[in-house]
């Protein structure tokens, strides 16, 4: 099983816990063993079949948030526990900036969550934000300022649930999504918007 990348720091330590307690207790033991699969499976990263076109989702879950922002769409998926938290890019282009904004950690699914801690990677045409939760407070960036990006190419991981968002070119308008608030996605295969000239 393929998993995110850093993420097997975080089950090592229950799994070397469970070396010496398999001696003075093996229940204990088979706990701490099965903290550390669980950590893995929630660190899982599998492959994903991109399709040809379109704006494909940045991440596993949820469908939170669709709004105008401006002359910009917004959409932000929340990710739940379950979820594959390796996120991926929406769409092709060079990150001209990765930048992290200091801010509360409240639930990611609620409106307050809007002043939370993120991770903001912006592209040349769009922008991309890992949004920290109440427990999400690790955001790890796979990529760097300069770097050109494939849709679908994986560009960082949320430790712990949390939430995406991504702030569509000005040229997309709502009637180009292709998803609604509560639709279940999947980075890096789910399009959530079709380019505006392919749209009926």
């Amino acid at each position: 099983m393929q998993v995110a990348t850093g993420s097997l720091r975080y089950a090592a330590v229950p799994a070397a816990l469970a070396i010496p307690a398999a001696v003075a207790s093996p229940a204990a033991s088979a706990v701490l063993l099965a903290v550390a699969v669980a950590i893995l499976v929630f660190h899982r990263d599998p492959d994903r079949s991109t399709p040809p076109t379109g704006v494909v989702s940045p991440a596993d879950g949820h469908v939170a948030v669709v709004r105008e922002e401006g002359d910009r769409v917004r959409v932000g998926i929340y990710m739940r526990g379950r979820d594959v938290h390796v996120n991926r890019a929406p769409m092709a282009g060079v990150v001209e900036a990765v930048e992290h904004e200091p801010g509360a950690n409240k639930l990611a699914f609620r409106k307050e969550s809007e002043r939370n801690e993120r991770l903001r990677f912006q592209f040349e045409e769009y922008t991309a934000e890992m949004i920290a939760g109440a427990f999400a407070r690790r955001t790890y960036s796979y990529v760097s300022p300069g770097e050109f990006v494939e849709r679908g190419q994986r560009i960082g991981h949320i430790s712990f649930s949390s939430r995406f968002d991504i702030v569509l070119p000005p040229e997309y308008d709502p009637d180009d999504l292709t998803v609604a608030e509560g639709a279940r996605v999947l980075a890096g295969e789910t399009v959530v918007a079709r380019p505006p000239e392919t749209v009926s």
